[in-house]
């Protein structure tokens, strides 16, 4: 099927703003996250956006980065250095300087893949994200739940299914 959301960017990924690429980065994982939610049981709108909520805070995401980076091509090493290193100008409300940049970078890195035409490998990318350990915990979570957080296992609609 056809990205129906797709419309090819004026310059190569490449030249574009790393932060215009987080800012694209953010709002393909917000859909996908969104998408993963709904396809299990019908759930309240507000029950939703709680879980919604855990899978796209600046945290979850600087973890989900450090546990995929060492399966990054160097090219998309490459990316997330770019995106970390963007000078946003904006001061993080619910997130520490490190775990903000380390976001950045990862939704950067999504918009660069999104923006490459690089489906399968992006999709790759977000699944990673929502990988769990042999507990059945999310390994973006291992962070919070260390830290003594609460730390609910995730809904079987984030689930893709497939053995992790």
């Amino acid at each position: 099927m056809e990205n129906c959301f797709y419309i090819p960017p004026a310059k190569p990924p490449e030249q574009i703003n790393p932060l215009v690429l987080a800012y694209l980065g953010d709002t393909v994982y917000d859909l996908f996250i969104r998408q993963k939610l709904i396809v299990g049981k019908n759930h309240r709108p507000d029950y939703l956006h709680k879980q919604a909520s855990r899978y796209v805070s600046a945290k979850a995401q600087a973890e989900a980065l450090r546990v995929m980076l060492p399966a990054l091509s160097d090219e998309e090493r490459d990316v997330v250095k770019r995106g970390r290193n963007a000078k946003s100008g904006t001061v993080p409300k619910n997130a520490n300087v490190i775990d903000y940049r380390q976001s950045t970078a990862f939704e950067c890195l999504l918009g660069y893949l999104y923006y490459k035409e690089r489906h399968e490998r992006l999709r790759e990318i977000m699944e990673l994200s929502l990988a769990k350990d042999a507990g059945g915990k999310l390994v973006c979570e291992k962070t919070k739940t260390a830290r003594g957080s609460d730390s609910s296992a995730a809904p079987a609609a984030a689930s893709s299914g497939k053995s992790e």
